[in-house]
């Protein structure tokens, strides 16, 4: 692994974990210092960050944690409810034992990630799940706006989730593709909803005010 990718991995790991919460400054300086690497090294992993939205840079402000509003969280989830259950006729239709292989694999990764408390690998694989099943249903509108939920999601699982939130207390995605494999598009839209929903109600809508954060602790070698 490179060292970029390995402190990239440290600060989104340290997001999604809370103990850089929403709103935190990240300066490139302290960031720097804790890491051994230079401001030009750091400078690349934060706009990465910024690419997938976990971080904001403003000019003259700096970088800091992505701080996503209630309301937004709220509207994501509710726009999701609406969406991925209705892709489900459409997307059976593609569905093969290829397809229920393929996924099995993206299921048994994410529950590796967990049991290995893996929290950042688990939200991202968690989107991945949900944005390539849309990706199958053949609507490529559609899909590419579900995928761009998912990223905003994952911020949201980041800033407001908790660990049940990707967890089996969600739900586990194996069920799901054992409905899908008995062709049941009734029974598997409903479960994709009441899993979304189970994942709506387990965000904790408050954030803690920002603390004086020991980089060096956090990062420091």
């Amino acid at each position: 692994m490179s060292n970029d990718e390995n402190i990239y991995r440290q600060i989104l790991k340290a997001i999604v974990e809370h103990q850089l919460p929403p709103g935190a400054r990240l300066p490139e300086d302290r960031l720097s210092e804790a890491f051994g690497v230079s401001r030009t090294g750091i400078r690349k992993v934060l706009q990465r960050l910024a690419l997938e939205h976990f971080v904001v840079i403003e000019k003259n402000k700096g970088a800091q944690v992505n701080r996503p509003s209630k309301t937004e969280a709220i509207e994501v989830l509710d726009s999701r409810i609406l969406i991925e259950p209705q892709l489900i006729p459409a997307l059976l239709t593609h569905w093969d034992t290829a397809q229920s292989e393929r996924f099995r694999a993206m299921a048994i990764e994410e529950k590796r990630a967990e049991e290995n408390n893996q929290l950042a690998d688990a939200i991202q694989l968690t989107a991945r799940f949900h944005y390539e099943l849309a990706t199958l249903s053949g609507n490529k509108v559609l899909a590419h706006f579900v995928e761009q939920l998912c990223y905003r999601s994952s911020l949201i699982l980041a800033a407001y989730g908790t660990r049940g939130s990707v967890g089996c207390d969600c739900g586990d995605h194996s069920q799901l593709l054992d409905i899908l494999d008995q062709g049941h598009s009734d029974k598997a839209q409903n479960w994709m909803s009441h899993h979304l929903k189970h994942i709506k109600s387990s965000l904790i809508l408050e954030t803690k005010p920002e603390e004086n954060i020991d980089f060096q602790k956090l990062f420091g070698r």
